[in-house]
């Protein structure tokens, strides 16, 4: 395919790539308020289902502004070539390669940051502040920023150093080689996330003697369940927004509980919201994900082989010559209708794990319990209650409430 046919491609693609998600949000966001349902009675009122509705439409308009304001930027630069120019101006300096490929993602990287400050700043400290969620103060929100770049540039930077070296040294062979440090850093991730990655931004605390503890601790040894630790985790310092996870492999799992969670529930909620997560395990389904990530890392790396050295892609973004950095850009715009397609086969996937994992939790300890804490999480969290079945078929990696209860209290 010739460069102008490519950059004809890149702006179809790029206009496929925004109004899809637009159109299903839209479809969402007008879906009719209907009644509360009799089954969240206890839970839900008109008012509470009416401000759910409210902070729907806010997102949707706020998103519709940032991804309207992210699709026109980006057009300018296929349209003007300055992905192009910028790649030049760069190559100007008189840098290696590697050297010249590295500045150019690290300027694309901040400049994106710079702009995407303001949106990140709104979202939190006015759509979330409005609905009562946002617990984040102004020196938490630019102290994260820091670590977070801090973050980028140590373990990012790493990263993207050697995915470059590879592909300027080792030429299309690159993409195994690399697949093969991508899983390695994976299992490494998932191993260490709560030892070396979350304290970087949360504190996180050893779950005090009492109840909860016992209760947690005893329904793990029934289910054969080797729990290290449990933490509880200072969320409260950001969100009021609740949620649990647990990491690690073999005996060195940890438990995270969000200080919201225990806020908001009791132990008997506590401990089916445990034995949801600990079906997950029991079910094989990290291991399931794990696999169908590595696979799917695997099939991008692969993909872009076919692209990174190909010199029309380079001139259809505004280039002179084969450029490696304008390739990834063009192959990143390339494959979003490809990953729109493995999108919705992993939500499928992770759909039927919920349920799996509920049903898990409803056999060895109780499907109220649980039940009762999903209705109290999604109410106080204003998640939708009424959902269009092609959002859902979509964007959704969890069942919709209502289809988790039925299944959990029939």
């Amino acid at each position: 395919m010739g460069s102008e046919s490519l950059t004809y491609l890149l702006i179809g693609v790029l206009i496929f790539g925004f109004l899809v998600p637009k159109i299903l949000e839209y479809l969402q966001v007008s879906m009719p308020l209907q009644q509360v349902p009799p089954i969240l009675a206890e839970y839900l009122n008109e008012a509470k289902l009416l401000e759910s509705k409210a902070y729907q439409k806010d997102n949707f308009k706020f998103k519709g502004i940032t991804s309207s304001f992210t699709f026109l930027l980006t057009l300018i630069f296929i349209t003007q070539g300055w992905f192009g120019e910028i790649d030049i101006w760069i190559g100007g300096f008189g840098f290696s390669p590697l050297v010249s490929s590295l500045l150019f993602f690290g300027l694309v990287f901040v400049v994106s940051d710079i702009l995407s400050l303001p949106f990140d700043y709104y979202s939190t400290f006015v759509i979330e502040e409005k609905y009562g969620f946002n617990k984040t103060t102004l020196r938490t929100f630019f102290s994260d920023k820091l670590k977070a770049y801090l973050l980028s540039l140590l373990v990012g930077g790493g990263l993207l150093l050697v995915f470059l070296w590879l592909i300027h040294s080792m030429g299309p062979n690159f993409w195994w080689q690399f697949w093969m440090v991508a899983v390695l850093f994976m299992v490494v991730v998932n191993v260490g996330y709560t030892a070396w990655i979350l304290p970087f931004f949360n504190t996180l605390t050893p779950l005090a003697e009492g109840e909860v503890r016992d209760k947690l601790l005893q329904y793990a040894a029934k289910v054969n369940f080797p729990v290290k630790h449990i933490f509880v985790m200072d969320g409260s310092r950001r969100s009021a927004k609740a949620n649990a996870f647990f990491s690690g492999f073999g005996k060195q799992k940890k438990v995270v509980l969000y200080d919201t969670l225990l806020e908001q529930h009791p132990p008997e909620e506590l401990v089916a919201v445990l034995a949801h997560e600990i079906g997950h395990y029991k079910k094989k389904h990290l291991k399931w994900g794990m696999l169908v990530s590595v696979l799917e890392v695997g099939l991008l790396l692969f993909l872009l082989g076919q692209v990174v050295f190909s010199e029309n892609m380079s001139l259809a973004l505004g280039g002179t010559s084969l450029s490696i950095p304008l390739n990834i850009i063009g192959f990143t715009m390339l494959f979003v209708p490809l990953s729109m397609v493995l999108g919705i086969g992993m939500n499928w996937m992770s759909r039927m794990h919920e349920f799996e994992a509920d049903h898990y939790a409803k056999e060895t300890f109780g499907g109220k319990p649980l039940a009762e804490a999903l209705k109290t999480i999604s109410v106080k969290s204003l998640s939708a209650i009424h959902l269009h079945p092609w959002y859902v078929f979509v964007n959704y990696s969890h069942p919709p409430l209502l289809q988790r209860l039925e299944r959990l209290e029939n």
